[in-house]
C-alpha cells in the first residue's frame, strides 16, 4: 500500500502537512503522521564489540530509568506514590517524564482494552532505543477480573515485547521498586533486549496486532 492511500485513511485534516509558525517567527512544515507514528521498520542495535564499553553503558542505562506511565485503570493510582519522599525513586535513578521521545522505560498499568491497545502500540513505537515494558498487575497480565470479556487483552506480549510483570490487584509501590531493582539487573546483565525482538519479530507482532484490531488506521509506510 502506498504512503498516499494511507494518508487518505485519516480524515482528520489534523493530519494533513502543513506550514507552521515558530514562536520567533520562523516557518517550518510539519508532517504529523510522521511525528505520531514510526515511518520506518524498526532496526536491530547491537551492543558494543568491547565489553568495558557495553558495560559502562549498561550500567549508565540502569541509573537512569525514564517512565512512561499508560494507566488504563486502577494500577496506575501505585504510580503517584513512587515519586513522594516515603518511596523516593528518584534514589534509584527513576523519573517520570511526559512523552514516549523522552522515556525508555514503557509502565502498562490496569486492564488493557482493544481500543487502547492501539495507542499503546503508537507510544511503543515512538519510543527510542533501548527500551523496556513493565506489565503491572493482574489485568495487564493476564485480563485479571476481565479475563473472558470481547474486549480485554490478556495476552500483551502478543503484542509488545514484556521485560519485567509485576503480578497483583494491585501491587504496592514497593513491588514497582522491586520490578524497577529486576530491570536495573536485567539492564546491567545485558539481558533486556525485548526491544531488539520487537525488531526481529516485527511482522509476527504486527500481524497479531491487526488480528485484533479490525478499525486498524495506522500507517504501514510499506512495510
Amino acid at each position: 500500500m502506498s504512503e498516499e492511500n494511507n494518508i487518505n485513511k485519516f480524515e482528520n485534516p489534523y493530519y494533513k502537512k502543513r506550514i507552521v509558525e515558530g514562536p520567533d517567527g520562523e516557518k517550518f512544515e510539519v508532517d504529523p503522521l510522521k511525528d505520531y507514528f514510526c515511518d520506518e521498520h524498526p532496526k536491530v542495535h547491537k551492543p558494543s564489540k568491547i565489553p568495558v564499553i557495553e558495560n559502562f553503558l549498561n550500567w549508565a542505562r540502569a541509573e537512569s530509568l525514564w517512565v512512561l506511565g499508560f494507566g488504563t485503570g486502577c494500577g496506575s493510582i501505585e504510580i503517584p506514590p513512587l515519586m513522594t519522599p516515603r518511596f523516593d525513586a528518584f534514589r534509584f535513578g527513576v523519573q517520570a517524564r511526559p512523552t514516549p521521545r523522552q522515556s525508555n522505560v514503557f509502565i502498562i498499568s490496569g486492564y488493557l482494552a482493544i481500543k487502547t491497545l492501539k495507542r499503546v502500540i503508537r507510544s511503543y513505537e515512538q519510543m527510542q532505543n533501548p527500551k523496556y515494558v513493565i506489565a503491572l498487575g493482574s489485568c495487564t497480565i493476564n485480563g485479571g477480573m476481565y479475563f473472558d470479556s470481547y474486549n480485554t487483552i490478556n495476552r500483551l506480549d502478543y503484542y509488545i515485547p514484556v521485560d519485567i510483570y509485576i503480578a497483583g490487584c494491585m501491587p504496592r509501590p514497593e513491588a514497582l521498586l522491586a520490578g524497577f531493582n529486576k530491570l536495573k539487573e536485567l539492564i546491567k546483565e545485558g539481558k533486556a533486549e525485548k526491544a531488539n525482538e520487537y525488531a526481529e519479530k516485527f511482522e509476527w507482532y504486527k500481524a497479531n496486532q491487526k488480528k485484533i484490531i479490525k478499525d486498524w488506521n495506522m500507517p504501514d509506510y510499506n512495510w
